[in-house]
C-alpha cells in the first residue's frame, strides 16, 4: 500500500518534482518560462499537494542520462590527493581570495587585521567531511562561499561585530560540515551562497536542454 503524499519526507517529494520538471522542459516538453514558473512554486511552498500539481499534466519518467548528470553536477566533489591539515591566511592591511577549485585541509586559521578575504566552497574540493575555520578578525571583513550540499554550523563570537549565516543548507546530515568559530571585533563575516537553489537548477536544466538538442539519441 503506497504512503500518503503528506506523510512523505518533503525534501523528498521537492526533489522528485523538480527532476520532473527538468526533464520536460530539457526534452522541449514546456517552455522556459513554464519551467520558472512551477520551479519557483516548488521552491516556494510547504506543501506536498502544491509541488504535485506542478507536474500533473506533465510526463512523470526522468531518464537515467538525466539523473547520472544530477548526480554528477551535485555531488560534492572529494579529492583523492592528500591536503595539508592546517592552512593560515594573513590579511593585514590586504585582501586574499581563495576560490575555484582548490583543496580544502581539515582547518583553515583565518586571521584579518584591516583588510578582507573570501574563501569560496562551490569549487572546492573537500578531503574530510568535518572542516574548521577558526577566524580572528579585527576592522576586517571576511566572506564565506558554501555550496547548497554542505552543512554549515557558525559559532563565531562577535565583539562589536557582526556574524550573517545566509546559507540554508539543504544538505544532507552525511554531507561535509564546515563549522566557523573565533572571534570578530568590529568586524563583519558573511556566510552565504553563491548561487540561489533556483539558479542552480536553470543553469543545470539548460546544460541538459543544449545535450539533448545536440544529440537526440541521448
Amino acid at each position: 500500500m503506497p504512503v500518503k503524499l503528506e506523510d512523505r519526507p518533503i525534501e523528498q517529494v521537492k526533489e522528485e518534482v523538480i527532476d520532473v520538471l527538468i526533464h520536460n522542459y530539457s526534452h522541449g516538453i514546456i517552455s522556459s518560462d513554464a519551467f520558472e514558473r512551477r520551479l519557483d512554486a516548488v521552491i516556494g511552498t510547504s506543501s506536498h499537494q502544491e509541488m504535485v500539481d506542478q507536474i500533473q499534466d506533465l510526463d512523470a519518467a526522468p531518464d537515467d542520462t538525466l539523473k547520472k548528470q544530477k548526480e554528477q553536477q551535485f555531488s560534492v566533489n572529494y579529492s583523492q590527493a592528500p591536503a595539508e591539515d592546517k592552512e593560515t591566511l594573513i590579511n593585514i592591511l590586504g585582501d586574499t581570495d581563495r576560490s575555484g577549485v582548490w583543496t580544502v585541509p581539515k582547518e583553515i586559521r583565518l586571521f584579518t587585521l584591516l583588510g578582507g578575504s573570501t574563501l569560496d566552497f562551490t569549487d572546492a574540493r573537500f578531503t574530510s567531511p568535518y572542516v574548521t575555520v577558526k577566524v580572528f578578525s579585527l576592522l576586517g571583513s571576511d566572506k564565506i562561499f558554501v555550496p547548497e550540499n554542505v552543512n554549515v554550523l557558525s559559532k563565531a563570537f562577535c565583539i562589536l561585530g557582526t556574524s550573517k549565516n545566509k546559507a540554508p543548507s539543504v544538505a544532507s546530515i552525511h554531507a561535509p560540515t564546515i563549522t566557523i568559530e573565533g572571534v570578530i571585533i568590529l568586524s563583519e563575516i558573511s556566510i552565504k551562497l553563491k548561487t540561489t537553489m533556483k539558479e542552480s537548477f536553470v543553469a543545470f536544466a539548460n546544460k541538459m536542454k543544449t545535450m539533448f538538442e545536440s544529440n537526440p539519441k541521448v
